[in-house]
């Protein structure tokens, strides 16, 4: 029989056989496959490798032809090791279409529910809906504009963040209405090294306060303003703490939403009276155009669901130290999405939606 072929192992090679045959994340195919070539490197006889190894001359022939014809690629897997998934065509397809639709309690379905459902394993079910990109158990929420003149308004709140008018400030304002002062019944544990802080599940309430916020667009301050309601005399409160708050020079563009008490009578004849204050109007449903809710989810993560507060003063005193801290380094929040883009995925949004309605998997249209 002519000689076996010579293994060859440059220094890059070795390094990697030596990595793939000690290393802790190696299968133990990969690591027997790097010894064995490693071996046959060093001189041994087939033989010898064989018994070093505890197997068969024949896998010790293979290994070597693999390593002389490919390299370092030849002790991979090929292509279709393994055995093979069969599952019937009809099974397959009724837990694909299924998923769509609600389960027999009215809930989404689960791998076990399903796998009961159409004989085949959990397993089998989850690989399906994974291959399919279904996930039954999640569910995301979504929120879209109703308003008859959503794109005018769009635009004309996009249009004071991407071009600011000069000489001018542009205000995103909103009140954060019913932040509540609750403390906790009892004294939790800080954080330390190996577990989390704690804090009790009840409580006691002392009350709510509206807090007014008004964020500039360019320079990320705000001006803040509490009231313990969140009538229209509040808010013409804090339109006129604005007003004076900034050089009569400028114009003011403030940015707020649909709320009733922002177009009541006497704020509009107060407008009126101040011609360089102007009033636009967020879409409805559309909040997330307003800027400042930004700002409210970060002081509520940060102050207001993470503190225990005795009394409505000891919240506002918390309220306004941490916006003391923020202006003095304010963080700008800054729109930077393609708003042509936006407004496409709303169009997309929107067709997904009458598609669902009017799909026979989904329903009847109602």
């Amino acid at each position: 029989m002519p000689a076996p072929t010579p293994i060859v192992v440059d220094t890059d090679q070795r390094k990697e056989l030596l990595r793939l045959a000690k290393a802790s994340t190696s299968s133990q195919r990969t690591a027997f496959r790097a010894r064995l070539i490693l071996s046959l490197a060093e001189g041994r006889s087939a033989r010898e490798v064989a018994d070093g190894l505890k197997t068969s001359l024949a896998s010790v022939s293979k290994w070597r032809v693999r390593w002389s014809g490919s390299g370092l690629a030849g002790l991979a897997d090929a292509p279709g090791r393994g055995r093979k998934v069969r599952v019937s065509a009809k099974a397959s397809g009724k837990a694909l279409t299924l998923a769509p639709t609600p389960a027999p309690h009215g809930g989404a379905w689960s791998v076990r529910e399903m796998a009961r459902q159409t004989g085949l394993s959990k397993s089998t079910v989850q690989r399906l809906w994974s291959a399919h990109g279904l996930a039954p158990h999640r569910v995301r929420t979504f929120k879209l504009s109703t308003d008859q003149n959503f794109e005018e308004k769009y635009w004309d709140v996009v249009g004071l963040y991407l071009h600011p008018p000069h000489n001018a400030v542009v205000l995103c304002c909103d009140e954060k209405s019913q932040c509540q002062a609750l403390e906790r019944t009892q004294r939790g544990l800080p954080l330390g090294q190996g577990h989390l802080r704690t804090r009790t599940h009840d409580y006691y309430r002392h009350g709510t306060v509206t807090l007014f916020a008004a964020l500039d667009y360019l320079t990320g301050k705000v001006l803040a303003h509490t009231a313990p309601r969140h009538r229209h005399q509040e808010w013409l409160a804090f339109l006129k703490k604005v007003d004076t708050s900034v050089s009569p020079e400028k114009d003011l563009h403030i940015i707020c939403d649909n709320y009733a008490t922002h177009k009541h009578p006497r704020i509009k004849a107060w407008l009126a009276r101040n011609p360089r204050v102007h009033l636009h109007f967020t879409p409805t449903s559309a909040s997330w155009l307003n800027l400042v809710e930004r700002f409210f989810g970060e002081i509520t993560r940060k102050v207001i669901r993470l503190g225990s507060f005795s009394s409505v003063p000891q919240l506002t005193a918390d309220i306004f130290r941490f916006l003391d801290r923020h202006n003095l380094k304010p963080t700008r929040y800054q729109w930077t999405a393609d708003p042509n883009a936006v407004l496409d995925k709303i169009n997309r949004a929107w067709e997904s939606l009458l598609e669902a309605v009017y799909n026979p998997i989904c329903g009847t249209s109602h």
